[in-house]
């Protein structure tokens, strides 16, 4: 693996595709799963982020990053804001 950082990982172009279905890049991520949380329907939901760097052999990638969120639950389920007028 060329990535040991969790939640982060590189993707670097594919030199040459064998066939137009390759994928035109590849890598490895680290994803830490004690930082997400699973929801009731098996899903996880996490923002990806990307920067295109370059090596030092002169080799452009793309470094990956992964921020794990939870959404604000629906403040109208909330009982507090049930204030009858």
């Amino acid at each position: 693996m060329e990535n040991e950082y969790p939640n982060s990982g590189v993707l670097f172009a594919a030199k040459a595709k064998k066939s137009p279905k390759a994928p035109d890049y590849y890598g490895d991520f680290l994803l830490d799963l004690s930082t997400v949380k699973v929801r009731p329907d098996n899903k996880v939901e996490f923002k990806l982020s990307g920067w295109k760097k370059e090596s030092k052999a002169g080799k452009t990638y793309l470094s990956l990053s992964v921020n794990t969120y939870e959404k604000e639950e629906d403040r109208s389920q909330d009982p507090d804001n049930d204030i009858p007028f």
